[in-house]
C-alpha cells in the first residue's frame, strides 16, 4: 500500500507539534496505541528534524510525515530524516520539484481557484486545504469541486471531532488533518485518538 492509499484508508492524520525531542516518543506512541498510526510532525519547531527520525526509528509501522514545510530546504532536511510525506500551509513550487525528484508524495496547501490551478499544472490533485474553517468550511470544498472534478481535498484548520464526519462524508475529501486529540497528556492523547478512530469506523 502506497502513503496516499494508507491516508485514505485511515482517514485522519493527526497534525502533531513538538517543542522538546524528549516528548515524541510517549506522544507518537500514544496516537499508536490509539489505533491511528500517522503523524504530520510540523517543521514550524527546533527539534522537528530529530523528531521526525525518532518517529521512523522507534515506530517502524507508523506512517510518519512533515508538516509546515515552506522551502526546498526543509523538505530535504524532512526527506533526509525519513518523513514519508510533505505538507505546506500554502503551494511551493520548490518543495514540490523536491518532492518530486525524490518520490514523495506532496500536499499543498490551497484555498483558492487560482492556487488549484496551480497545483493540477504541477501534477498535484490530492490538496490540504487550509485553513479550512476559516474559508468557509464545506461549502467552500464543494463550491471548488464541481470546478475541479479532479482534485480531491484533506481540510485541515477547524477540524474537530464535532465536524470531522461532515467533511468526510462528502466524496471529494480522502481525508482530514486535525489536532484536537493531541491536546494533554500522553494518556488524554490516546483517549482522543481512541475516540475519533471509533467515531470515524462507526460510520464507515
Amino acid at each position: 500500500m502506497n502513503v496516499g492509499e494508507r491516508i485514505r484508508e485511515l482517514k485522519l492524520v493527526p497534525v502533531v507539534v513538538i517543542e522538546r525531542e524528549e516528548d515524541a516518543e510517549a506522544m507518537l506512541g500514544a496516537l499508536e496505541r490509539g489505533g491511528l498510526p500517522v503523524a504530520e510532525i510540523t517543521f514550524r519547531t527546533a527539534c522537528a528534524p530529530q523528531a521526525i527520525k525518532l518517529a521512523c526509528d522507534k515506530f517502524p509501522g507508523m506512517l510518519v510525515g512533515a508538516g509546515t514545510v515552506i522551502n526546498a530546504g526543509q523538505c530535504e532536511k524532512a526527506i533526509d530524516c525519513g518523513a514519508k510525506f510533505i505538507v505546506s500551509p500554502g503551494l511551493a513550487e520548490d518543495v514540490a520539484e523536491v518532492c518530486g525528484a525524490r518520490g514523495v508524495p506532496y500536499y499543498p496547501g490551497v484555498v483558492t481557484p487560482t492556487e488549484i490551478m496551480k497545483a493540477i499544472s504541477l501534477g498535484l490533485t490530492d490538496l490540504k486545504f487550509f485553513p479550512a474553517t476559516s474559508y468557509g468550511g464545506l461549502k467552500t470544498i464543494k463550491a471548488l469541486s464541481a470546478a475541479f472534478p479532479q482534485v480531491r481535498f484533506m481540510p485541515t484548520g477547524g477540524v474537530s471531532e464535532d465536524n470531522v464526519l461532515e467533511f468526510l462524508g462528502f466524496e471529494k475529501i480522502f481525508a482530514c488533518g486535525g489536532s484536537w486529540m493531541m491536546k494533554g497528556s500522553a494518556e488524554e492523547i490516546e483517549e482522543k485518538t481512541r475516540r475519533a478512530v471509533a467515531l470515524i469506523k462507526a460510520k464507515q
